[in-house]
């Protein structure tokens, strides 16, 4: 089974930087597009940024600017840097993998569709 594991959350300051990181965990995986999502108390699931196997990037209009997605393939990660954050960023962040796909071991071939991590929490407060 593969599951997605988020780091990198924590309390900063208003215009500081984090930088989360998601790594899938658990068996050699090819994933097509990695994406993070934040939800913020009361307020419904919001995409902040994804990225294709073969590195196109989509960034919501809030973060354009501020947020960089990467993804490191050989490593099954991706990261989410973030700079200039604001009060209005605090939320729980998590990253999601539409499609991962064993690549080798006796599960060789299966697939995982829709794939979420636990999430992490972000808060921009001084």
């Amino acid at each position: 089974q593969v599951r997605l594991i988020e780091s990198g959350g924590g309390l900063v300051q208003p215009g500081g930087s984090l930088r989360l990181s998601c790594t899938a965990i658990g068996s050699v995986v090819s994933i097509k597009t990695l994406a993070w999502h934040r939800q913020a108390p009361g307020k419904q699931y919001e995409l902040v940024a994804n990225i294709t196997s073969s590195g196109t990037t989509h960034y919501a209009d809030s973060v354009k600017g501020r947020f960089t997605i990467s993804r490191d393939n050989a490593k099954n990660t991706v990261y989410l840097q973030m700079v200039s954050l604001k009060p209005e960023d605090t939320a729980v962040y998590f990253c999601n993998a539409d499609e991962i796909t064993i690549t080798s071991g006796p599960h060789q071939g299966d697939r995982y569709l829709g794939v979420w991590g636990q999430g992490t929490q972000v808060t921009v407060s001084s």
